[in-house]
């Protein structure tokens, strides 16, 4: 099919090139990604920016012109395409092979990875319909992991990503600001990071600590992630701790990096070698949406339960979560794919709102970062599929039987986020707040929410 033909073409551009310029290509990805790191996430390349600044400005000129006629226009194709694919599920869900099959001939006619948001969706959607109907969807998906290399188009990739949606920004601003009023007049900082790879999150904060009246304190940082196989299985993390060990002595904070190679689930507050005179600060960020849930543990505890039962029992001076508010994980296929649709097409439209479609960062995007998710969402089941967000109210109820107590927003924190986001990212994106939940979101859909967590049993 089309979707084994375009990972054979990918495949062989890979293979084809010798290794020296493979790895010449990965050390340069290294040094971009080295300096992303040392001048801090808001240091995008003055091109990203003014990609993002061009494609706004365009995008309210052209909607004070004419904008009657084309939107209805173009709403027709948004129309057919989504029912388009849902009648596909449907048919796939059923396992009605000749049915899928016809709608799927139609969905690609009409899609294209270069089109306008919906065609680009439904490009990446029916990829991972056809791999379920063939019962391809593992494979498909380990072959997209595989070719998940570091890249400079993938370092440029997230540059134009991060000026263009302010969802990690937020999530940065919201972490590094908790942390730093929770260190404040202290000497010594630990922060357990769950999920880290490139370490991209901490520079700034190094760098914040490094100004600070009566001078830094020492900070330690410990590193948690899945086991990579091979050799070396805690690589990436050992690789994010050098770099920040680098930035660390460049602004005179004494530094400390451990990388625990685990899954999240298992590592236990004794593993953790927890000085009671630290602020213990336990980060997780849009990381949680991978744990497995009760569907495949059955009468045992969640590895989402465990993980939140280890953090109420390390007892973290705070506890910051960042979510990915994806109501997609239903057990159910076409309830799980109406939420996926619906979730996806935002994040598509977001793309298409603030970036020129003949952008390549786009397209990497597009493909390495959000395709990729749902076509494990779609194509995989039980413990192959690995993308399992749940909606921000059935993770508070998670963490109050977890023992966590949730600690009211700062005020001030919210107002400055608030200020950011209008002054310097597209209209339609929102911040609100829900109760002690801060939502982040576009066109009225909550896509990510962020809260502050502490044990239930205070000192």
């Amino acid at each position: 099919g089309e979707v084994e033909a375009g990972l054979g073409r990918s495949s062989k551009q890979i293979t084809v090139l010798p290794r020296c310029v493979q790895e010449e290509e990965e050390a340069t990805a290294l040094e971009m990604l080295d300096r992303l790191v040392l001048n801090g996430y808001d240091a995008h390349p003055g091109e990203m920016q003014e990609v993002v600044r061009v494609t706004l400005e365009d995008k309210e000129n052209k909607s004070a012109i004419g904008r009657r006629g084309r939107r209805g226009a173009r709403h027709t194709v948004v129309t057919d395409l989504e029912t388009l694919l849902i009648r596909c599920a449907e048919a796939v869900s059923s396992n009605d092979v000749h049915g899928a099959s016809k709608l799927l001939e139609r969905i690609k006619w009409h899609s294209s990875p270069t089109g306008d948001a919906k065609q680009r969706l439904a490009h990446y959607f029916a990829q991972g319909l056809e791999a379920r109907l063939a019962g391809t969807g593992s494979r498909l998906y380990r072959a997209l992991m595989e070719k998940h290399t570091l890249t400079v188009g993938l370092i440029k990739a997230f540059h134009l990503h991060m000026a263009a949606c302010c969802s990690m920004k937020v999530g940065l601003l919201f972490a590094i600001n908790t942390i730093c009023k929770a260190v404040a007049g202290r000497r010594k900082l630990h922060i357990v990071h769950y999920g880290i790879t490139t370490g991209f999150q901490w520079p700034d904060l190094l760098r914040l600590l490094a100004n600070r009246e009566g001078g830094p304190p020492q900070v330690r940082i410990t590193g948690i992630n899945t086991p990579r196989p091979g050799l070396r299985p805690a690589q990436i993390m050992e690789e994010a701790g050098d770099r920040l060990g680098n930035c660390a002595k460049q602004f005179g904070v004494p530094f400390e990096f451990r990388a625990v190679a685990s899954k999240p689930e298992d590592v236990r507050a004794e593993d953790l070698h927890i000085d009671p005179d630290e602020v213990l600060v336990v980060n997780s960020m849009y990381e949680f949406r991978t744990l497995m849930d009760e569907s495949l543990t059955f009468d045992m505890v969640s590895p989402r339960d465990m993980v939140l039962n280890n953090i109420s029992k390390m007892r973290p001076a705070v506890f910051v979560q960042s979510l990915v508010n994806g109501p997609y994980s239903a057990a159910f296929f076409m309830t799980r794919f109406r939420h996926a649709l619906y979730y996806f097409t935002a994040l598509f439209d977001v793309m298409e709102n603030t970036v020129p479609r003949d952008n390549d960062q786009r397209l990497l995007v597009e493909r390495d970062m959000l395709a990729r998710s749902a076509i494990n969402m779609i194509a995989c089941e039980g413990a192959d599929r690995v993308e399992r967000p749940q909606n921000y109210k059935e993770w508070q109820a998670r963490n109050e039987r977890a023992g966590l107590r949730q600690l009211p927003l700062d005020p001030d924190v919210v107002l400055m986020l608030k200020d950011q986001v209008k002054s310097r990212y597209h209209k339609h994106f929102m911040i609100s707040e829900d109760h002690r939940w801060l939502l982040q979101g576009w066109k009225g859909r909550v896509l990510y929410a962020h809260s502050t967590w502490a044990s239930q049993v205070i000192d």
